[in-house]
C-alpha cells in the first residue's frame, strides 16, 4: 500500500504486509510526485503504478516497482491522457488501465506489454465513461461496475475477454421483478462511486464507497450465474476511497476515508466461514 493524502500532505511512502505474521514492513518510497486517485495493478511479478492527481495536476506517468531488489524505476507513460478515478487490473501478465476523469469522464481502454515497456489501445469499455468506478479479475476476464457518470450512479456491469478483446454486459444492478419472466433480483444496493473491489477464488466482491451517504455493505459477484450476493458488512466505519487486495482465501481492506477523518485500520474477510 502506498501513496494517498490526508487532505493537505501527499504521500510516497510505500509498505508490505504480510498475513503470516500480520506485520507491516516500509519499502521504497515511490519516487514520482506524491498522489491519490492513482491506480495499481501486478503483473510478471513486478507492482505497477500510475496516473493519479497531486492536488494541482492530472498524471499519467508509470512505474514500476521490484520487490527483490525494493527498486523502483520509470517506465512508459500511460498513453491516454493525465487522469484521476480510473481502473486497473492485470490478466496474464497484462496490465489494463481505463475510465477516469481528464477533465471529462472517460472510457477509453489500455493495455501494458511489462516485457515491451508498451501501451495498446484496445476496445472502449462497453458501459458509460465514468471515474470512482470498482474492476475485479475473475477466470481471467476484468469487470467494471459501479461508479459515478456525471453525478449519475452507473447500475451496469460489464466484463472484458482479453482473448477476443471484447466486452460483454452482464445483469445491470438495479430491482428486477419481472414477475412475468420470472427473472426477479434486486441489486440495488450494489452501485457506488469509490469502492473498493477484489477478488477471491472465482467470486469478485465489491465494498464500502458510497451512494448519498457512505457505506459499510459488502457484495460478492459469481459469474457462473450472474448473481450478487450480500455478504457481511465491513467491520469498520464507514468509507470511501479505501483500499483493498486479495490473498489465497482472504479478502484485506484498510485505510480510506470519511469527510475529514481518515483511517490507518485493516480489515480481513473470510467469505465463505460462518459468523462468530
Amino acid at each position: 500500500m502506498g501513496l494517498g493524502t490526508d487532505g493537505s500532505d501527499k504521500y510516497k511512502d510505500f509498505w508490505e504486509y504480510t498475513p503470516a505474521t500480520n506485520t507491516w514492513r516500509q519499502i521504497a518510497d515511490f519516487p514520482g510526485v506524491g498522489r491519490y486517485q492513482a491506480v495499481a495493478f501486478a503483473a510478471n511479478g513486478k507492482g505497477y503504478v500510475g496516473t493519479g492527481y497531486d492536488g494541482l495536476n492530472r498524471l499519467k506517468d508509470f512505474w514500476e516497482y521490484d520487490p527483490s531488489t525494493n527498486t523502483w524505476a520509470q517506465k512508459a507513460d500511460f498513453a491516454g491522457s493525465a487522469r484521476y478515478g480510473a481502473v486497473a487490473f492485470a490478466i496474464n501478465d497484462k496490465g489494463y488501465v481505463g475510465t477516469g476523469y481528464d477533465g471529462n469522464y472517460k472510457k477509453d481502454f489500455w493495455q501494458y506489454d511489462p516485457l515491451a515497456d508498451a501501451w495498446t489501445q484496445k476496445p472502449s469499455f462497453g458501459g458509460n465513461k465514468r471515474l470512482g468506478a470498482s474492476a475485479f479479475v475473475v477466470n481471467n476476464e476484468g469487470y467494471i461496475c459501479t461508479g459515478l457518470d456525471n453525478g449519475t450512479y452507473q447500475t451496469d456491469n460489464w466484463s472484458y475477454n482479453p482473448s477476443t478483446e471484447t466486452w460483454a454486459e452482464h445483469r445491470p444492478l438495479i430491482l428486477n421483478d419481472d414477475n412475468v419472466a420470472g427473472d426477479n433480483y434486486n441489486f440495488s444496493a450494489v452501485p457506488r462511486a469509490y469502492g473498493v473491489a477484489f477478488s477471491i477464488g472465482n467470486t469478485g466482491f465489491v465494498a464500502l464507497g458510497s451512494k448519498d451517504s457512505q457505506l459499510t455493505n459488502c457484495w460478492a459477484y459469481s459469474p457462473t450465474d450472474d448473481n450478487w450476493y450480500q455478504k457481511t458488512d465491513f467491520g469498520g466505519s464507514s468509507r470511501t476511497s479505501a483500499v483493498a487486495f486479495g490473498l489465497g482465501d482472504y479478502g484485506y481492506i484498510g485505510l480510506g476515508a470519511n469527510g475529514s477523518t481518515r483511517y490507518d485500520d485493516l480489515w480481513i474477510l473470510e467469505p465463505n466461514a460462518d459468523v462468530d
